[in-house]
């Protein structure tokens, strides 16, 4: 091989070398994953539910075991009815029936923790028609009315109650605090193969159930309300699946979210919630915090006509995994971020994700969605009916096939009622406001800015 071919080899492979290197960035190729005939990531995990075999049924004897059931007397109902549990478990009962009736419980631990009635692993325990558990009131930061101890667990066809309108939030002696924020409807710690459904979780003063590094967890078919600070806390959770539940009315102490996934350093990761129905939630519907892989689709959230929304519908922090699709929210007056029924925050310094953010086919009532300081995101096919879609110091973004129409009750501010950005790059096509086909110079190379005249970011 002469000097001159050597040369040529070398030149090639060099300029082959830098389109690889200079494409590695660009939105193309945020990503590597495997995409459905729609465009989202395919799922890749799946939630392993409870499969108990060998169904021994026992049917707890309020009569021999001395079981109040008109929701009086607390420390004799707790110590009788743990004693029929454990019984039952001993005896090798897999499926425990608690008979109908009102069950108040309520032991003291410690000077923060009130404790309730414990779940064994195995077991199927089962309210019967109009059966519910509650707390008796208490001065405790801490409580948990059922706690689950052990693995391939279903709680199910029951309410759960809270003492959030007699509780006593004296003031914690470390620090005088009174949130008393951690009163449970049903506590998860280090449990696996969990399943709650069809129950009413209500009044807590703190979440309606917490999952604390745990994993394989299902919810289905519940209805919880009127809880202080979360309907759920995903506080550490691998595989969660949360479907066909109606979550409302949270309220009291923040964050007062629906559903709220913020690990603390804990690993949150394949999380599906789909086909729930959220609304009068105070903080918002759902926050993910820390969570990867994180799918959002199909669920139904309104803010209600009385309600106020601190944060909004569906937030997200830096670093995050999401896709977001196909939901239908509605706002009304908005929350301290304006109508943003999607806002992506970030919490500044390395900006970016390792995966891209999907936002598509959701319709938005009276609102909007903002992503910042970050990048990395695939937007296609949203309606914005009433508010804008902006991006701010975003790169890698693709947006594509969205509609934004104007609000008809800011006739004065038609100009910013659409497409916003400051120091974005990517590509844009397909975008239209109200009936108009936007041209949207969105370019991967160099940042492009649009900005509202008449009220800024």
């Amino acid at each position: 091989m002469n000097n001159t071919t050597n040369f040529l080899l070398i030149f090639i492979l060099l300029i082959a070398s830098c389109k690889k290197e200079n494409s590695y960035n660009t939105y193309k190729d945020v990503d590597k994953e495997n995409l459905d005939d729609n465009g989202l990531p395919i799922m890749d995990f799946e939630v392993a539910v409870p499969v108990i075999e060998n169904k021994a049924s026992y049917t707890i004897d309020l009569e021999h075991w001395d079981i109040p059931n008109n929701y009086s007397d607390a420390a004799k109902t707790t110590a009788n009815l743990q004693a029929a549990i454990d019984w039952a478990h001993d005896e090798a009962y897999t499926q425990v029936i608690l008979p109908p009736g009102e069950y108040l419980v309520g032991e003291e631990i410690n000077d923060i923790y009130q404790g309730g009635i414990e779940i064994y692993g195995n077991t199927e325990f089962i309210f019967s028609d109009g059966a519910i558990i509650g707390i008796e009131t208490n001065n405790k930061w801490n409580y948990c009315v059922l706690s689950l101890k052990g693995d391939n667990i279903i709680i199910r066809d029951g309410s759960i109650v809270g003492d959030r309108d007699t509780h006593i939030y004296s003031p914690r002696e470390s620090d005088e605090g009174t949130a008393h924020d951690e009163g449970h409807g049903i506590c998860m710690n280090n449990n696996s193969n969990v399943l709650v459904d069809n129950m009413k979780i209500r009044d807590l003063t703190g979440d309606g159930s917490l999952v604390l590094e745990s994993e394989d967890i299902t919810f289905t078919n519940n209805t919880i309300y009127n809880n202080r600070r979360q309907g759920i806390s995903v506080v550490g959770g691998v595989r969660v699946h949360v479907k066909d539940n109606e979550i409302h009315h949270i309220n009291g102490t923040a964050p007062q979210f629906g559903i709220d996934i913020e690990g603390a350093g804990r690993i949150d990761k394949d999380i599906l919630i789909e086909h729930n129905n959220f609304h009068h939630n105070a903080g918002g519907d759902i926050v993910n915090a820390s969570g990867k892989n994180v799918y959002i689709l199909d669920n139904t959230m309104e803010q209600g006509a009385e309600s106020k929304y601190v944060d909004g519908p569906i937030v997200s922090w830096h670093k995050t995994h999401n896709i977001i699709a196909r939901n239908t929210i509605t706002m009304v007056d908005g929350s301290a971020n304006g109508r943003l029924g999607y806002i992506q925050y970030s919490s500044g310094g390395d900006k970016g994700h390792n995966r891209a953010t999907y936002v598509h086919d959701n319709v938005m009532n009276s609102c909007g969605m903002y992503m910042y300081n970050s990048s990395g995101a695939d937007v296609r096919k949203n309606k914005c009916l009433g508010y804008f879609i902006a991006f701010s110091d975003f790169s890698n973004l693709i947006l594509m096939d969205n509609l934004v129409t104007y609000s008809e009750d800011h006739p004065n501010l038609r100009y910013c009622w659409s497409y916003r950005f400051k120091n974005a790059t990517g590509v844009a096509s397909g975008n239209y406001l109200e009936d108009n086909l936007e041209d949207i110079p969105l370019l991967e190379s160099k940042p492009y800015t649009l900005q509202c005249v008449l009220d800024g970011w």
